[in-house]
């Protein structure tokens, strides 16, 4: 009778399902240890159970990535880890290139939470021209909302220039173009829909330069308003 049938495991870890030994069956239970630890949102345990199959020649851990960057948190939500984890997911593409796709999804999300929405931007705009960048819908809408955090953050810093609204329309119809490709991609997706309806509206919307609002406070002011009233003045006498 195969060993296999008198064990009951949550989660799968060897493919080719070998005949079970011992060692193999504690490491299986070790296994579902660590996802139930991490489902339950206890890391310490988590990362004992790790420690532990990472030493395993039976465990290909560089295969676990999407289980390790969740380990590298010293507390559930930990927004420091951010940069630890963006550094190990760039090594993790160059290990897995086969991967490459899955982790750099990953990646963006985490420059996202980080606020390095620049950044971001670079690195899908390097990489979407390419297949199979090309046909992810998830990646352009990435690359469309970097696009919309970064208009506004150039009107943030050029505010009261006459760049501010040439930036902004620029990055915002680089969005639409993104937006408009993840349409094409995921025809179902509404947040996409109403992302390019978002995108077409501000563009659309008349644009205001600082010096045409300045001159209309100008000509409202009191002392513009007695000025103009002297010169008439004069002018009649």
């Amino acid at each position: 009778m195969d060993s296999s049938c008198n064990h009951q495991f949550l989660f799968s870890l060897f493919e080719d399902k070998p005949r079970l030994t011992s060692r193999r069956i504690h490491i299986r239970r070790l296994y579902d240890i660590l996802h139930l630890s991490l489902q339950r949102q206890d890391l310490v345990r988590a990362q004992r159970a790790w420690a532990i199959l990472a030493r395993c020649n039976e465990v290909h851990w560089k295969n676990l990535w999407t289980l390790s960057v969740g380990l590298l948190d010293r507390h559930v939500g930990d927004v420091d880890s951010v940069p630890t984890k963006i550094d190990y997911l760039r090594a993790m593409m160059l290990q897995h290139p086969d991967e490459r796709e899955k982790i750099l999804s990953e990646l963006i999300h985490l420059y996202i939470l980080a606020g390095r929405h620049r950044d971001a931007l670079d690195e899908l705009e390097f990489c979407l021209p390419s297949f199979p960048y090309y046909d992810n819908p998830t990646l352009h809408l990435y690359a469309g909302l970097c696009c919309m955090f970064n208009a506004q953050l150039s009107n943030d810093l050029v505010e009261g220039t006459d760049d501010s609204g040439a930036a902004d329309r620029n990055l915002i119809d680089r969005a639409q173009i993104f937006f408009q490709r993840a349409k094409a991609l995921d025809p179902d997706n509404i947040v996409v829909d109403s992302l390019v309806n978002m995108a077409q509206c501000l563009l659309q919307a008349p644009h205001t330069g600082p010096h045409e609002s300045d001159e209309e406070d100008m000509s409202d002011s009191p002392g513009t308003f007695r000025t103009k009233r002297l010169k008439i003045e004069q002018d009649t006498f």
